[in-house]
């Protein structure tokens, strides 16, 4: 591990330009396709992505709590923020300003967020457990691939459910538009191989950069520019301009504004709950899964972060722009690129500018059905049937719960698919023995072994969903003594507080502390997965 911390502020700036300029770079060239396909994906129009990721990187990185994280339009807000517009657009009375309308709602969320980040919610990144998180993550994958591949084929569905679009992939894929799906096979099976090239040179490339410098051509070659019909095996197919990004002229074009008028109604607030509680949920565990990757070991402040997130969301609403949150994949580009500080996301954002502002033209000639392959992979990565796996190994119950969460996600929403996800699990401790009075509030005794250890010995039951609790009396022992942590008497110990528990004692062993994890020897695990759930043998 590095010895220094990088300074933060202006004399971070100066020490560490070269690293976080030519970090923030590479981030541009991984963000610019995927805000535009996330922005298409979403409804949103391509430039609201680019304002988004400009406004994370310009403007939110002197708020951030987490300096290794880059701020912009995540796939994991798709469905939500597509939904949002639709939702709208099925509305006689918001139908021609579907938009706009969905612009205020991103703005109010923006502001709940601010308010989070002020009341300290941060803490809710330990609340939400492992399998509804994951099963959430999912099905939003699935939900983006239902959508996104039939672009990729150039095909034109009419399903408005996500089920519908599910259902009608396989027609599409017998009428697929024989060129357009070319670029978004092509573009696909890029994305696919290049991660698996062992070259190091290769490895530093972008594969979405790859994507664009054969898509691009491709298009050309095709005459997408151009409003034409060939023929394929006596099949007649069309292609023009409609299947290329279309930019305004100028920024102030792109500029659009929100419509207030609606969002005391019932649609406006259901969305603003949504983006609030996803988004930040999805923005926290990204903050603090890069925590781990950060080779200098520093800490997010989730509240500071929240906070952050709130004013970019409310910021980016304002003018035109997608909700944004901590996004995982450009933040581990960040770190593995080398960026240091908080200034590689702002230069990531001055760069996003410079192409906006200099050479929006460009942009014109990107394929969407390349962006639309970009997001199935993205897709395909969060619903990988390696996730289905992984959460059976943890045990059957845990997997039972991700189904559950992925089913109802995709039949209803994300907020009921999370919230199904979460009954169900405390369902589940309640059948195995977790007294419902300790659900919400730990029974914990604590004493002194000697000077230096204290024995926190957990009663009755240790479940996600009173680990906030338990984590406050773990912060509360004085940073000079060691803990050691008594399961012994507890019926149940979950798998999420299983995880906890073993960050936990990495994080004290990094500070010359010890967390003990004890009393587990009578406790029978779900299964051979080192962080699976415990119950007492009988």
């Amino acid at each position: 591990m590095p010895n220094q911390v990088p300074k933060d502020g202006l004399a971070g700036f100066k020490e560490n330009i070269r690293a976080d300029l030519l970090s923030g770079f590479l981030v541009f060239l991984i963000a610019l396709p995927l805000c535009m396909g996330i922005s298409l994906a979403s409804g949103f129009g391509p430039v609201g992505g680019l304002f988004t990721a400009i406004i994370g990187g310009i403007v939110v990185s002197f708020f951030s709590g987490a300096p290794m994280t880059i701020k912009g339009p995540a796939a994991g807000l798709i469905p939500i923020a597509f939904g949002c517009v639709e939702a709208f657009k099925l509305d006689p009375a918001t139908a021609s300003t579907a938009y706009q309308c969905a612009l205020a709602v991103v703005v109010a969320a923006g502001v709940l967020q601010i308010l989070f980040g002020l009341l300290r919610a941060g803490v809710m990144s330990d609340f939400f457990p492992t399998a509804p998180v994951h099963g959430m993550l999912a099905a939003i994958g699935i939900l983006i691939i239902a959508s996104q591949i039939h672009i990729a084929l150039g095909v034109t569905v009419a399903a408005k459910t996500a089920v519908g679009r599910l259902a009608e992939i396989p027609n599409s894929f017998i009428h697929m538009n024989p060129e357009v799906a070319l670029i978004g096979g092509v573009s696909l099976l890029i994305l696919i191989i290049m991660p698996r090239i062992r070259s190091q040179v290769a490895r530093k490339i972008p594969p979405p950069l790859v994507v664009l410098a054969v898509a691009i051509p491709l298009g050309l070659y095709f005459d997408l520019l151009d409003d034409h019909y060939y023929r394929f095996f006596d099949v007649e197919y069309h292609l023009g301009p409609d299947l290329l990004i279309t930019l305004p002229g100028n920024i102030a074009d792109a500029i659009t504004f929100p419509d207030f008028g609606h969002i005391f109604s019932s649609v406006s607030i259901q969305y603003i709950i949504l983006f609030a509680l996803i988004g930040s949920i999805e923005s926290l565990a990204s903050a603090k899964a890069i925590d781990t990757l950060d080779p200098y070991r520093r800490k997010a402040n989730f509240n500071r972060d929240l906070l952050a997130i709130g004013i970019g969301n409310t910021a980016a609403g304002l003018i035109g722009g997608l909700p944004m949150i901590s996004e995982i994949v450009r933040s581990s580009a960040n770190v593995n690129n080398g960026g240091k500080t908080r200034w590689a996301n702002f230069w990531h954002g001055i760069f996003l500018l410079a192409v906006l502002a200099l050479v929006p033209h460009l942009l014109h000639y990107i394929p969407k059905s390349a962006l639309a392959a970009m997001l199935v992979f993205t897709g395909f990565r969060l619903a990988s049937p390696k996730e289905f796996a992984h959460m059976l190994h943890i045990s059957k119950e845990q997997l039972f719960i991700f189904l559950v969460t992925i089913t109802v996600t995709i039949v209803e929403d994300l907020l009921w698919g999370i919230i199904a996800g979460i009954v169900v699990k405390l369902l589940i401790h309640l059948v195995r023995g977790a007294p419902p009075s300790v659900l919400f509030k730990p029974a914990v005794v604590v004493e002194d072994i000697d000077a230096n250890t204290v024995r926190l010995k957990v009663q009755q039951a240790a479940v996600f969903s009173n680990y906030i609790g338990l984590k406050r009396i773990i912060q509360a022992v004085p940073a000079t003594k060691n803990i050691v942590i008594d399961f012994s008497t507890a019926k149940l110990v979950d798998h999420s507080t299983m995880q906890y528990m073993h960050e936990t004692a990495a994080e004290f062993d990094r500070v010359g502390r010890v967390f003990t994890i004890a009393g587990l020897e009578a406790h029978r695990p779900d299964s051979d997965y080192p962080t699976a759930a415990r119950r007492l043998a009988a």
